[in-house]
């Protein structure tokens, strides 16, 4: 019997962490054929080849250690848009965000960024980031085993904007 319950909460916790995932993936593929959008995926094949390169400093290793935990990564941002306000709203509506805690909110004179993450078994398994503007709009899904602070370094080496505020950052569990 315990076999069974114990099954069933680990199929919950799947089901769960798939139709969040999902939920996600709704709003992706509701925007990534429109031409007026830039979408990006990575796939975890795309972040294990990175493993394979050599790391001249000890930061390049650390970040090449960080980048083999990542499973995945979407990306999908609309420039001169002057729907971002409403894409902003619409992604809160679409994206089941009560599954999230709630990181950081930035909020500047022409843009609103919100940074999420989701954890499983106090690690965090994804980190999500919704930015409107008033021309602007992206909202970003990275999942894997993440690191905040390694993040914030790729994002920065990468030249993500965004991500940069990450590095100011330290997330402690809250007991």
């Amino acid at each position: 019997m315990k076999k069974i319950i114990a099954a069933g909460v680990v199929m919950v916790v799947v089901v769960s962490g798939a139709f969040a995932q999902d939920a996600i993936s709704k709003f992706f593929s509701k925007y990534q054929t429109d031409e007026s959008f830039s979408s990006v995926t990575v796939s975890s094949k795309m972040f294990g080849l990175f493993t394979n390169m050599e790391a001249d400093t000890p930061e390049d290793k650390e970040i090449l250690e960080a980048i083999s935990k990542l499973k995945g990564l979407k990306i999908l941002a609309k420039e001169d848009a002057r729907s971002a306000r409403s894409l902003y709203k619409e992604a809160f509506t679409l994206i089941p965000i009560k599954e999230y805690e709630e990181l950081m909110a930035v909020r500047t004179d022409d843009k609103d960024m919100k940074f999420f993450i989701k954890e499983n078994s106090g690690k965090i398994s994804e980190l999500l980031m919704v930015v409107g503007g008033n021309e602007q709009f992206m909202v970003m899904s990275l999942f894997g085993e993440i690191d905040l602070k390694q993040i914030a370094r790729i994002g920065r080496k990468m030249d993500v904007k965004g991500l940069e505020h990450l590095e100011k950052m330290d997330h402690d569990k809250k007991d």
